[in-house]
């Protein structure tokens, strides 16, 4: 068998590509020249084509993009002489005014620029475009990479106002809770998911104002937004589709999850979490074990390889088919018709969230581990799709800081830092007993002092409680008043006060107070927490002050 050869740039016959730039999508039409074989290979930050010409010479061509896009909702179709793209943009409302960042042109593709449409101009010279792609893109449905995207987000999704009312949500910002003054509105119709289900919120645009949240009333949907709409007005409504897909991944990988886990297994799901970076099943049985975890991620990304779709059906409630799907209950509230996610041959369940038309888009689920639940439950704690891509970055970015760091291999890091860990151990015991020897000699100082008064303080940043009680126990019983800190001094520490019990319980609760901190006092001893050594200065001069009045 005779072997193909790569054919060179200059022994190739370009192509002409038609491309047009939309809000969301960029389309893209190469008319190649009797080409064999052709693949399309789309990815995050670029597309590789591959086709065959009579005598089997191999065409091969990177095209870098002007912007990466989103894969799973990425489609191409081949025809006789032609190759139809449709790139989903990972920025929408982005435009792209070239379809390539390299300015070298491929070997076989030849772009031609003065055909390009920009979206923010428009018109109707691109719906003949549009209506050509929406046509192609149903004809892709059947081909190997599942169901098509949904093509009506193209446009954007219009209804109207029904109802704008003051109201306030209790809100959490960076850690913190607070409470925000907005509206709540209700549309005669709405593309964003409220809460339910274990699935968080969407997010995204009532024209311009920002949804910030989304709840559900009944079969309504509530919107909280800053700023208010009028009653009546006819609104363009934006979803943010990354928050959006990240949620569809992550629900849909759930179901895969505590399906396979079921049939397996035989471990039942009794709840979940869609967390902001991780998300958990509670399984009901008491541990997992590791070979059980290995079989169950090796069966669900099975299923993603082999392309399985992923249907809603809604049915009726007295429909005899909902008693044979799997369901937790529904709402008290619940309204409308029964929603089923069915995946093919896996799982039939109720469920209002948002999922993927087929399990390739979750690219990929990662079984990080179990950890121990509550009434002898375990949790299993999972990552699908995108958020495994961030999260192997994210841990290649660590690895490659401890290499730098640590001065050895990945494989010998967790040696490397056990030993760490020792000598640090070694050297925290070696401090403690100088820090310890140091407290007597500098009580003995003090006590040898001739000119010494009834006040003793004392700063240092390498302290401990145990440090400050060694003093205080030595210089206490002279009726001496000692104030004593350690840490940071712009920081945060700890501080002792000591001495005689009624100068200590007067004075103590002014020092917490000037020392902004949390502290008790008993026996002649009022300690505790510092937040502001900065002021210690002016704690150890009233303290001065109250010692030489009572002199």
């Amino acid at each position: 068998m005779s072997k193909s050869k790569i054919v060179r740039p200059e022994e190739s016959q370009p192509a002409r590509a038609l491309w047009y730039d939309r809000k969301k999508y960029v389309t893209v039409n190469f008319m190649v020249h009797k080409p064999k074989d052709v693949q399309v290979d789309i990815q995050p930050d670029k597309m590789i084509l591959y086709c065959k010409n009579d005598t089997d010479d191999v065409f091969y061509n990177e095209l870098p993009f002007y912007e990466k896009v989103q894969i799973c909702d990425s489609r191409e179709k081949v025809y006789d002489r032609s190759i139809n793209i449709l790139l989903r943009k990972l920025k929408p409302d982005y435009s792209w005014p070239h379809l390539q960042k390299d300015p070298a042109k491929p070997s076989w593709i030849s772009v031609d620029f003065d055909n390009w449409r920009d979206w923010e101009n428009e018109e109707e010279d691109g719906k003949e475009e549009y209506e050509r792609y929406v046509d192609m893109i149903q004809e892709m449905a059947s081909g190997n990479k599942g169901e098509a995207p949904d093509m009506g987000d193209l446009s954007d999704f219009v209804t109207s106002v029904v109802s704008c009312c003051p109201a306030e949500l209790k809100h959490e910002v960076n850690g913190k809770k607070e409470t925000l003054k907005g509206f709540n509105v209700k549309l005669q119709d709405t593309i964003l998911f409220p809460e339910g289900g274990g699935q968080p919120d969407d997010h995204g645009l009532i024209g311009d104002v920002p949804v910030v949240r989304v709840t559900r009333q009944g079969a309504e949907a509530v919107h909280f937004v800053s700023s208010p709409l009028e009653e009546g007005q006819e609104v363009q409504v934006k979803v943010d589709w990354e928050r959006r897909f990240d949620h569809m991944q992550q629900h849909s990988g759930q179901h895969v999850i505590t399906a396979l886990a079921d049939n397996m297994f035989g471990y039942k799901t009794t709840s979940w979490e869609l967390g902001r970076q991780r998300s958990t099943i509670e399984l009901d049985t008491p541990s997992v074990k590791p070979a059980q975890l290995q079989a169950l991620e090796e069966a669900v990304n099975e299923k993603i390889r082999v392309h399985v779709p992923v249907t809603v059906q809604l049915l009726s409630i007295d429909d005899p088919a909902v008693e044979k799907v799997r369901s937790r209950g529904l709402p008290d509230d619940h309204a409308g018709p029964i929603r089923i996610i069915d995946i093919e041959g896996v799982d039939a369940n109720m469920c209002c969230g948002t999922h993927v038309s087929n399990l390739s888009h979750l690219q990929v689920i990662k079984l990080l581990g179990t950890e121990k639940g509550k009434k002898n439950k375990t949790n299993l704690i999972f990552l699908t799709g995108n958020r495994v891509l961030k999260y192997a970055e994210k841990s290649y970015g660590t690895e490659r800081s401890l290499v730098s760091l640590l001065k050895t291999g990945p494989d010998e890091h967790v040696e490397a830092v056990d030993k760490l860990q020792k000598s640090v151990k070694m050297l925290q015991k070696t401090n403690l007993s100088l820090l310890r020897d140091m407290a007597v000699l500098i009580t003995q100082n003090f006590k040898n002092d001739p000119q010494r008064g009834n006040f003793f303080s004392l700063h240092k940043k390498e302290g401990d409680n145990e440090f400050m009680n060694i003093i205080a126990n030595e210089l206490t019983t002279e009726g001496t008043l000692v104030f004593l800190t350690v840490g940071e001094e712009k920081g945060p520490g700890l501080f002792l006060l000591a001495g005689p019990s009624e100068r200590v319980a007067e004075m103590g609760p002014r020092v917490l107070e000037m020392l902004q901190g949390k502290g008790a006092g008993k026996n002649g001893r009022f300690q505790g927490k510092a937040n502001s050594l900065a002021r210690r200065g002016e704690v150890e001069a009233f303290l001065q002050q109250q010692c030489k009045r009572e002199e």
